[in-house]
């Protein structure tokens, strides 16, 4: 199994001189198993150069899984070559949005109306398949088998795990290791503390063990204390998880727009400086846009 990442930045696409190395574009990764059956987990503008490479497999058999249908996780999957060109399949995998009850297709539908793009989804060649799923449902495609589970995000967000000969790889999509709401003299701050220790064992142990772990790591430490609640992750929480899901190799994303290649490196240089001791080994990288990974 190979893991490709096609775009590794979040909110919005920062193509500029000082991102060359890490990437400008939004999330995008791409699995290809052993027999050559495509996985792509997020549609962000990393997935028009992922296009590019799959044109010369025509007809395409592909299936997207989205974590979830924030603009930087969907927004380029209008520029995937491959849904106007017919003989194409791309089957879609996703949540239904449970607070304005919209379908997956009517999410992606409307970003292709007349109003925000010249084609309409009904109008595309390619063969689309759209399935709403519900937590811990299993996806067999080819000789793989897609399992998610709810993660922490301001709107319905799924992380993926990929199992395929023996090798699994996992996906937070965007998530935010969850927060006690109540301050420790509340009535009910253990037994929400309690709560969230269970969401958070259900989630190691859904990913004990995984060969690669890819999460959200948006944030320091200092600049959580202003965004506490958007849903994203710190450098520091994704350690924390590799750790307690012992992850062989975990790759760090979602990086910040506004963050530079090199305040990037300065950050991972200092954090796997001050976590030599309880990461043990573990491999620990930044994602970086144009990278394959062997699993």
């Amino acid at each position: 199994m190979k893991v490709r990442f096609w775009g590794t930045r979040g909110s919005i696409a920062c193509p500029r001189r000082d991102t060359i190395k890490y990437g400008g574009n939004t999330t995008c990764l791409e699995v290809e198993t052993d027999e050559g059956d495509i996985i792509i987990i997020d549609a962000g503008t990393g997935i028009f150069p992922l296009a590019q490479t799959l044109m010369a497999r025509m007809p395409l058999q592909c299936s997207l899984f989205i974590t979830h249908t924030h603009w930087d996780h969907i927004q380029g999957l209008p520029f995937f070559t491959p849904i106007f060109i017919p003989n194409n399949t791309v089957d879609v995998y996703g949540a239904f949005d449970p607070v304005y009850k919209k379908s997956l297709k009517d999410i992606l539908g409307q970003q292709m109306e007349y109003c925000y793009f010249p084609v309409r989804e009904s109008e595309l060649k390619a063969e689309m398949q759209y399935t709403s799923l519900h937590e811990k449902q299993v996806v067999e495609v080819g000789s793989a088998k897609v399992t998610n589970i709810l993660m922490n995000h301001p709107v319905l967000n799924f992380g993926y795990k990929i199992e395929c000969n023996g090798k699994t790889m996992f996906f937070t999509g965007d998530n935010e290791p969850p927060f006690n709401i109540y301050d420790p003299e509340d009535d009910f701050y253990e037994e929400y503390k309690d709560l969230i220790n269970q969401k958070n064992q259900m989630l190691y142990d859904f990913i004990k063990d995984v060969d690669i772990l890819v999460v959200d790591s948006a944030y320091t430490n200092e600049e959580y204390k202003m965004k506490k609640g958007w849903g994203h992750g710190t450098f520091d929480s994704s350690v924390n998880m590799a750790i307690q899901a012992n992850a062989k190799r975990t790759y760090l994303t979602h990086h910040e727009p506004v963050r530079s290649d090199d305040q990037l490196e300065s950050i991972y240089n200092k954090l796997v400086e001050d976590n030599k001791s309880s990461l043990q080994g573990m491999e620990l990288f930044l994602a970086q846009e144009g990278i394959e990974v062997e699993v």
